[in-house]
């Protein structure tokens, strides 16, 4: 059998090293390649250029690259639908047909269907994308915000749903802004970072507030309402509620686990300059506020309960001091959304199959993961008694339980696992009943979309190091009467950090994988948030070696269970998961034949100076504090590269319009590794331009997954 690619290291660009050593708090740090941070450099360009043509005469190589990307692009061709929100007469939703690039945005009074914002349309070479996008409370105007190149850099506008005429922006430096619509449709509050002029240097990613917009007036008149003093990185949200009488203001310090939250009466005080008072202000959790119909707050909230509860308050007296449980904490499930059906206005014109009010018990349905898989439940909504479990098509995922804004005893909510695209349920309170309300246009279609490969996804638990149980789905080829589990190439993925939990959905990747013979597993490492927010804690700061302790176990309970074999096992992992797999590199380079390292975070002594790197010294800590600095350099994958070790295949893929994390943690760990590795394996740089770090084109991500899946093959054997 063949295990991987023939491959010279001659071949390697020429990388000049640095004798550069700092002395940080007593460390003697080296960082050989910091001439590669600087991206303009005549230098930097010619080494960039000289590894995108190794990389080139690679793939070239690749067998099954075309046939990797032509499946992926296939099962893509399903489509997407999104959770409809209803607005009065009016719905808003996403829908991608196949062929298309990018979902486009529609309402529909329920007789017709109209496209207000499609980014295909606005950029034919589909390198913009549809960030957010918020109807007014009446349904007649609607803001979005667009980005594109893959920055993020959202460009605000307000159309008029009826004509779709433009009624203003566009609104620069939106980026990750909310919008809260006062009634009427007249203004909303939304936040803004402060002009580059009036922040220090370096510094105009941060420094956002929070104002109230007239729509229609130039947004430098915008009053200020909150944000004045607070820390250069925090993050901000604004909600109003459906009267329009509260407002909530919520405040983080960039990705910490805990926020900040005010309530103001607006019918007492200014919109303009609202009396906040403080509600959870320095308490270490997260909550949420929610204004109901019948006058109550609802709060969701991890405060003395690490897995989610729902609490209810008097907005005279808002404080948790006063919060009554109606959904108390779950020992095992997270508590994840919720949404209240109060049974309130489902008559004519609503949506009703008949046209009648039929008196639905008001009740609230609530959305868990258990163990990261998904569950709802419903509840009387005065005592929070549990009613039922409704019955979910498989063992997946559900998300954005949506409801009428004006009450109602209907929900939507998505649903998904590892073979079913996300497809669109209803749920009726009425009669208990759940039925399909909208599938991707592409699921009937006479196209491979339509028939996915049969796998079996199954959960097992593994023990880490520390003795810890750790859950992992695995997915395999065939059917659940006929799988025989053998030693197979296998694709090891996991994330572990920022309280993200790897749960089940649709992935074309994936199954293109199986489909072709290869096994692929998702561990649920420490760091998300699939057993709440301990299980997050227990894997970010000083803990955070937990994480890849986690994955190193991970590796070996497939290889230990017969699954595959050290010379058949690839790891993968993007972003956060992209430093998990630098420190399986530089950790455990013996355990695996091969990685897939996407946008990762690398050079964990540096990392806040780039990108949005200052938001996530909560996740990590900080290089400027010296037992922080003792965390990071005892895991900083760059740092950890040593000469004379025979390391795995690796192929680095990065983004270079990527504002989120600087590809040149890539680019140093990438010299680093090409510089010290003895196994003769391949070390490769895949740059793609005009894309970011989050949302892209669909036949770039095709494209992407060809090449990733058909590296991987080669260098684990599945094409021998």
């Amino acid at each position: 059998m063949v295990l991987a690619m023939p491959f010279d290291p001659a071949q390697y660009p020429a990388a000049r090293r640095l004798e550069l050593v700092e002395d940080l708090f007593g460390h003697q740090v080296a960082d050989p390649y910091r001439w590669l941070e600087d991206s303009e450099s005549g230098q930097s360009e010619e080494w960039r250029d000289a590894q995108e043509a190794l990389w080139e005469r690679y793939r070239d190589q690749l067998p099954r690259r075309q046939e990797f990307a032509g499946r992926v692009g296939e099962l893509l061709r399903v489509g997407s639908v999104g959770t409809p929100v209803h607005r009065g007469e009016r719905r808003f939703y996403t829908r991608r047909d196949p062929g298309q690039e990018h979902g486009v945005l529609y309402v529909s009074d329920g007789e017709e269907e109209k496209a207000l914002v499609d980014p295909n349309a606005l950029d034919p070479e589909g390198r913009s994308t549809l960030d957010a996008w918020s109807p007014d409370k009446e349904g007649r105007l609607l803001a979005y915000q667009v980005s594109a190149g893959g920055t993020e850099e959202s460009l605000l506008h307000v159309i008029d749903v009826a004509t779709g005429q433009q009624a203003d922006g566009p609104i620069d430096r939106c980026r990750y802004s909310g919008i809260a619509w006062l009634p009427g449709g007249k203004a909303f509050y939304y936040t803004r970072r402060l002009p580059a002029g009036q922040v220090p240097d370096g510094e105009s990613q941060y420094h956002r507030r929070v104002y109230l917009h007239t729509v229609g007036t130039d947004p430098r008149t915008d009053t200020m309402v909150f944000g004045e003093g607070r820390d250069k990185t925090s993050y901000y949200g604004a909600g109003v509620s459906r009267d329009g009488r509260w407002l909530t203001i919520s405040a983080s310090i960039g990705t910490a686990p805990r926020d900040d939250l005010w309530l103001a009466d607006l019918t007492a005080s200014d919109p303009a300059k609202p009396d906040l008072k403080p509600v959870t202000v320095g308490l270490d959790a997260q909550s949420h506020l929610h204004a109901g119909r019948d006058g109550r707050l609802y709060v969701y909230s991890d405060l003395d309960a690490p897995r989610g509860r729902i609490a209810i308050a008097d907005p005279a007296n808002p404080g948790p001091e006063s919060w009554a449980d109606l959904i108390a904490e779950d020992p095992e499930a997270v508590l994840r959304d919720y949404a209240v059906l109060d049974g309130a206005g489902h008559g004519a014109g609503h949506g009703a199959d008949d046209g009648s009010d039929d008196g639905a018990r008001p009740v609230l349905l609530v959305s868990w993961t258990r163990h990261a898989i998904a569950e709802i439940t419903v509840h009387d909504l005065a005592t929070g008694e549990k009613l039922s479990t409704l019955e979910l098509p498989g063992i997946g995922t559900v998300g954005g339980l949506s409801e009428r804004p004006e009450g109602g005893h209907e929900a939507w909510f998505a649903y998904t696992d590892y073979t079913t695209p996300a497809r669109i349920l209803r749920y009726d309170a009425a009669t208990g009943d759940i039925e399909t309300w909208a599938t991707p246009p592409g699921s009937a279609a006479k196209t491979g979309a339509a028939n996915p490969p049969q796998v079996t996804a199954r959960q097992v638990t593994y023990t880490s190091k520390d003795g810890t149980p750790v859950r992992m789905v695995i997915v395999e080829p065939g059917s659940g009467t006929t799988i025989r589990s053998v030693e197979r190439p296998f694709i090891l993925y996991g994330y572990g950090g920022f309280n993200i939990p790897m749960t089940p959905g649709y992935s074309p990747s994936i199954l293109a994988w199986a489909e072709a013979g290869g096994g692929y597993a998702i561990a649920a490492l420490r760091g998300g948030s699939e057993e709440g927010e301990e299980w997050h804690r227990a894997g970010m700061l000083g803990r955070k070696q937990n994480v890849f302790d986690d994955f190193h176990a991970a590796a070996g309970y497939l290889i230990d269970e017969g699954l595959t074999t050290r010379r058949q096992l690839a790891v993968s992992g993007g972003s956060n998961g992209g430093l998990l797999v630098g420190a399986a590199v530089t950790q455990r380079p013996d355990l695996f034949a091969a990685a897939v390292c996407s946008a990762p975070l690398l050079d964990m002594v540096r990392y806040e100076r780039f990108g949005l790197g200052e938001l996530w010294r909560a996740e990590y800590g900080s290089a400027a504090v010296p037992g922080e600095l003792e965390w990071l350099l005892g895991y900083s994958p760059y740092h950890r590269v040593a000469g004379g070790t025979g390391y795995p295949s690796v192929l680095f893929t990065v983004f270079t319009n990527d504002t989120r994390v600087d590809p040149l943690h890539a680019y140093k760990t990438c010299a680093a590794l090409q510089h010290a590795t003895t196994s003769g394996k391949p070390v490769l740089l895949r740059a793609e331009a005009q894309v970011g770090h989050g949302a892209r084109a669909v036949s770039r991500t095709a494209g992407l997954s060809g090449d990733t899946l058909a590296f991987v093959a080669a260098e684990t054997g599945l094409d021998g």
